[in-house]
């Protein structure tokens, strides 16, 4: 019988995840997420499904995060009608996040279209719509964390606390080959760290055949900080802010980033540490999100043990209508403004920042990974001058970042995490990481000696876009004839443009950017227009 898995996301890029499992005749998969940052990843979600959504028995997820889950509407619009299976607090956080993301897709076309009709371009339709979404959500089926379930027949999946997200797992599967024993298999998701300030640490089993594991800090430690100590380090952050006489804007994720941010800034204030100023969340999402959050606040299988509600306080506001969110842009100072997106790739965090990053006195604090080719990562990256909503926005605000919220393990910690996984009989897949990251993390496991795998090492793979690997043998082995030229969704080129982190419209941006500037430095206009005479040469 054979037994396959296919990479169609989160492979050199973590971004998309997606892995197609076949039990012989049957189908499963793992995660169905929607690709984000630069524009030829992101047109990976318009294009066809690189297989059949209609003989997909069953999908697994391992989170709610989109770059997770957020192409099941467009599963379910496709044709697939199994089971979505998770956690409960993931299926309580996807009902307000998968509509969410359709009315996002219906806005940002929308304005699309108004562009492409001043262009003469033909107008497109967006991935799915929020009535989309609330369709597929009666595929939800929750299931418990560390309980066996009945997945397809002849395999079963149990999950584990991934110590990410509310409702994250790492998803371990048992499925029979004809063998002794079921072969035994584990999907990592994205791991947390140590010293969440909501969750509790990762868990999950040992004595494995194969696990597909995520890499994204994979070649970068990050400081070790109790919650005192997280804290402290955001007070700092937060007085010199204040202190510059400007908006403090974070860039942060609707789901736990937000929830983080609150509890600390909350208990902050309280005790005197930081004055106390407005702190605006402006994300009707992130209010939905909160609830949820609330809700598991003393949960043995939710939260870290909370006293009181950390959400809840005078000085927190959250805004939901358009009009609120407009009305914000009156403040020129002393205010603590919190939007998504995290990686500053859509939602109301865009129009904060473009009304604030050319302010010299404003902060911008980025509290999260940045994704190659986002905007969050150009400012990371120190671009002085960015392109938002099609016009050039200098940026004289002061930009800081902060891993110490990083929803991620750090490289320290995903190495912890993999040694107690061991033994690992078969194979390593290393997945959900730039390629820089996956290459240190796999140079770091390179060096184990048998004492650390406890036993033989497995074979060590970092799979490509669409690749198909058996899974029957000794070690996984890829089969070839997987990626016929024709069927891939990316040329050599493109998808190497994409997992460096940037491709020809990152390109376009940053001329554009330069020329203008170059323009504006030049002293006179005859300099200005043999600058122009220089362009039109190279044009032909």
């Amino acid at each position: 019988m054979p037994l396959t898995l296919s990479f169609h996301g989160a492979a050199g890029t973590v971004t998309g995840s997606c892995y197609r499992l076949e039990i012989g005749s049957k189908a499963i998969l793992i995660d169905c997420g929607l690709y984000q940052g630069d524009k030829t990843l992101k047109e990976l979600n318009y294009k066809p499904w690189p297989f059949d959504p209609r003989g997909i028995a069953a999908l697994l997820l391992t989170h709610a995060h989109i770059d997770h889950s957020g192409l099941i509407p467009k599963l379910f619009k496709a044709g697939y009608a199994g089971p979505v299976l998770c956690t409960e607090g993931s299926a309580d956080l996807l009902r307000w996040m998968l509509p969410d993301s359709g009315g996002i897709q219906e806005m940002e076309v929308e304005k699309l279209n108004r562009r492409n009709l001043r262009r003469g371009r033909s107008a497109v339709q967006p991935i799915y719509t929020e009535q989309d979404a609330q369709d597929a959500l009666k595929l939800l089926q929750a299931r418990d964390y560390e309980s066996w379930f009945d997945v397809i027949p002849g395999v079963r999946a149990r999950m584990w606390n991934a110590g990410h997200i509310l409702g994250a797992a790492s998803i371990e599967l048992a499925v029979e080959t004809g063998e002794t024993s079921p072969m035994r298999l584990l999907f990592s998701g994205d791991i947390g760290p140590e010293h969440k300030a909501l969750q509790h640490g990762p868990d999950a089993p040992c004595d494995l055949d194969l696990v597909v594991m995520e890499s994204t800090y994979g070649g970068r430690p990050r400081p070790k900080l109790d919650a005192a100590a997280r804290r402290a380090v955001l007070a700092g952050e937060v007085s010199a802010a204040l202190d510059a006489g400007g908006n403090l804007i974070i860039p942060a994720f609707a789901v736990e980033r937000t929830q983080e941010l609150l509890a600390d800034l909350a208990k902050l204030m309280a005790d005197g540490t930081v004055r106390r100023v407005p702190v605006i969340v402006d994300s009707p999402l992130a209010l939905h999100i909160t609830n949820v959050f609330a809700k598991y606040l003393h949960e043995a299988n939710g939260l870290r043990a909370a006293t009181g509600n950390p959400f809840a306080g005078g000085s927190l506001h959250f805004t939901r209508s358009v009009a609120e969110s407009m009305q914000i842009e009156q403040i020129t100072g002393g205010a603590i403004i919190i939007a998504a997106s995290g990686m500053c790739e859509a939602g109301r965090i865009r129009h904060h920042l473009k009304n604030n990053l050319w302010r010299p006195n404003a902060t911008v604090l980025l509290v999260g990974y940045q994704a190659p080719g986002t905007l969050g990562r150009f400012l990371e990256d120190g671009e002085r001058a960015v392109r938002i909503q099609g016009d050039e926005v200098l940026v004289r605000a002061n930009v800081k970042k902060l891993e110490i919220y990083s929803g991620h393990a750090d490289h320290d910690e995903l190495l912890d995490w993999l040694r107690e996984r061991a033994p690992v009989r078969r194979g390593l897949m290393l997945t959900h990481g730039d390629l820089d990251s996956i290459g240190m993390l796999r140079a770091a496991i390179a060096q184990w000696t048998k004492s650390d795998w406890k036993g033989a090492a497995p074979l060590v793979v970092a799979p490509r876009l669409d690749e198909t690997y058996s899974l029957l043998g000794a070690h996984p082995r890829l089969l070839r004839a997987a990626r016929p030229q024709a069927a891939r969704r990316l040329d050599r080129y493109s998808e190497a443009e994409a997992l460096a982190g940037h491709d020809w419209h990152n390109d376009y941006a940053r001329l554009m950017l330069r020329m203008q500037q170059q323009l504006r430095d030049a002293k006179t206009d005859a300099e200005r227009r043999r600058l122009l005479k220089k362009m039109q040469r190279a044009l032909g």
